[in-house]
């Protein structure tokens, strides 16, 4: 029998959401399309670097959508793609959480 316990199903889910930013970048997403500026706004404390690398990892992973219009100066837009919507459930019960218990 293998047990691999790096396989467990909550460890799936925190090899897409594991980390400081992502779940902030993707509650972003959930529920609107974002350019990379205002993304960085909406993501308070976040360097442009650390914010690129987690956009092109998640990119890479099939959770968001990158879209290159063809204008100067160059216009990308961020958004969940159809399997990045399956998180909507998991990032709802977090910030319903997060609301629950949040210090006074």
């Amino acid at each position: 029998m293998n047990t691999c316990t790096s396989c467990s199903p909550v460890n799936v889910t925190l090899g897409v959401l594991g980390g400081k930013w992502r779940p902030e970048i993707l509650w972003h997403l959930n529920s609107q399309t974002l350019r990379f500026s205002e993304l960085k706004k909406l993501t308070s404390g976040i360097t442009q670097k650390m914010l690129t690398q987690e956009l092109r990892q998640l990119e890479l992973q099939g959770i968001i959508v990158r879209k290159i219009y063809p204008v100067v100066p160059p216009k990308v837009e961020y958004s969940l793609s159809v399997y990045g919507h399956t998180l909507e459930p998991i990032l709802k019960a977090m910030a319903d959480w997060g609301r629950n218990h949040k210090p006074a």
